[in-house]
């Protein structure tokens, strides 16, 4: 088989049937944002660090800005990941199966995008009631006094990343089961 992305919106490529090119290119801006974010959570920890070592004065938040930002990144580029074949795992078996069993292939990849729809289906489905109750309550974290910041954009990121997620692994669902993985070729990854 020949290697190809499973991101419809790849130069050079017809968009895939199976793949909604809509989704691609919110999972792109998404991805987009959240590297932006990488950045600008970069200079504010710099922008302490600098603070706190040369003018005795650091930024307030930094610490809470930085744990719930380095979430809603993951939540933000995951989508992307997952449509452009990029997430990690451990494919030495399906590798090897390439070249003795495509069938059996194409089930195991088919299954494991199954598996992926379901875990991150899992997660919306755990994360909603606390984003509901965060837009309800107005509900903060940090210190109170001190500093804080609402949480409920966090969780909304984290709803709509994950949901992304879920849609983009039927995708990959969709297009394995219809024609097989496109990221294997019998000598291994391309």
């Amino acid at each position: 088989m020949a290697s190809q992305s499973l991101d419809p919106t790849e130069p050079g490529g017809e968009p895939d049937p199976a793949g909604p090119r809509f989704l691609a290119r919110i999972a792109q801006w998404l991805a987009a944002a959240g590297t932006l974010w990488i950045f600008a959570l970069m200079a504010l920890i710099v922008a302490d660090v600098l603070g706190r070592n040369f003018f005795d004065s650091p930024i307030t938040g930094v610490a809470e800005i930085a744990a719930r930002s380095v979430v809603a990144i993951v939540f933000l580029q995951i989508a992307a990941a997952v449509l452009a074949g990029r997430m990690t795992r451990a494919d030495f078996l399906v590798i090897f199966l390439a070249s003795y069993s495509p069938g059996l292939v194409r089930v195991l990849e088919t299954l494991f995008a199954l598996v992926g729809a379901i875990v991150f289906g899992a997660i919306v489905w755990a994360s909603w009631p606390d984003t509901a109750d965060a837009w309800r309550t107005g509900e903060f974290f940090g210190v109170q006094g001190l500093f804080t910041i609402p949480t409920l954009p966090f969780r909304v990121i984290n709803v709509v990343g994950a949901s992304l997620a879920c849609l983009a692994y039927l995708v990959v669902a969709l297009q394995v089961a219809r024609s097989g993985p496109s990221h294997l070729s019998p000598k291994g990854i391309s």
